[in-house]
């Protein structure tokens, strides 16, 4: 199971991530084309350009360079490059950024659950897109055969529990919430408590978005894991991050905050469809050592998607 073994998109799907990768294709080709006008073969000066295009398309810094590196290596042993290979070898490059990490975790929706309950806990800043994501993740399970149970432990705001309980009702899955100022973990505790006694296969905990500083965050998400882990000893099974793409290089800073707090190992990148910020995927992978897993496109259940980087970088360079 994992990265590596999931099966190819439908043909819909394919559609959707075109779609949804569309702002992020035309902005990078725009600028990429600017890079090479006028120019047959790929000498320093292409280089800087190329550099200046990927971080305007918030690939980031670090990951920038890591490229512009493997160019030149392939510079140096090759001795020429035209710029009609370029794109080929900046697709091949890509491509194996994104595709070193294999997440060892279920290969799609569908597939069996590796433990039961599956425990997915959910982190990441106020307004990424957190709630929906939740939902849509629970009715991608839901459709798949999966019974879900949700657990509303971002008790610091009201409207946070109302939300996911209205997700809840909406998706037509059961939710554990015990309301605002409760204590979190004890809302992650009877949500396992209650999956177990219910033969859940699939639970997604909700957390709170923003604690007042980075310490209080590592703490209460410390004892989160350690309440769960009373009951289902490896939980979380999945540390998921949402961040929101269109903020582009702040989408790296909550990375950086949130991957020094607690063990991340997903990741999870909305609002794909409405930025031209998409290269923020690779550099993020790139950089924590942590894969994409779900990517958002559109307002739709069915538009959370399993991030997979050979169509990502299709419908990037296709």
């Amino acid at each position: 199971m994992g990265l590596f073994s999931r099966k190819p998109k439908t043909q819909e799907q394919r559609e959707t991530l075109d779609r949804g990768m569309a702002k992020t294709k035309e902005s990078f080709f725009a600028k990429l084309s600017k890079t090479i006008l006028g120019r047959s073969t790929v000498d320093d000066t292409v280089l800087d350009n190329l550099e200046e295009t990927l971080i305007t398309s918030d690939v980031g810094v670090e990951t920038t360079l890591k490229i512009i590196n493997l160019l030149q290596a392939r510079i140096k042993r090759d001795k020429y490059i035209s710029t009609s290979e370029l794109n080929s070898i900046l697709r091949a490059e890509i491509s194996h950024l994104l595709s070193q990490y294999n997440d060892n975790l279920p290969a799609d929706f569908d597939s069996p659950m590796p433990t039961k309950p599956y425990v997915i806990l959910v982190v990441g800043v106020n307004g990424v897109g957190k709630t929906t994501t939740i939902a849509k993740l629970a009715y991608q399970y839901k459709q798949a055969g999966k019974k879900v149970m949700l657990g509303a432990a971002d008790t610091f705001r009201a409207a946070a529990v109302e939300q996911l309980t209205l997700w809840a009702d909406r998706v037509g899955v059961p939710i554990v919430q015990q309301g605002m100022g409760a204590d979190p973990a004890s809302v992650a505790y009877d949500t396992l408590q209650s999956a177990l006694a219910k033969d859940i296969d699939v639970v997604i905990i909700d957390t709170a978005g923003r604690l007042h500083n980075k310490v209080g965050l590592m703490n209460e998400l410390t004892k989160i894991r350690k309440v769960m882990q009373k009951l289902v000893p490896d939980a979380p099974q999945e540390c998921l991050l949402v961040l929101d793409a269109s903020t582009g290089q702040n989408a790296i800073e909550q990375a950086r905050q949130f991957t020094e707090a607690t063990d991340v190992n997903a990741l999870a990148l909305t609002k794909l469809d409405g930025t031209a910020k998409g290269g923020v995927i690779i550099g993020i992978s790139d950089q924590f050592k942590i894969p994409v897993r779900y990517i958002g496109l559109g307002e739709k259940m069915t538009d959370l998607q399993l991030f997979n980087p050979d169509d990502f970088v299709r419908s990037l360079f296709e």
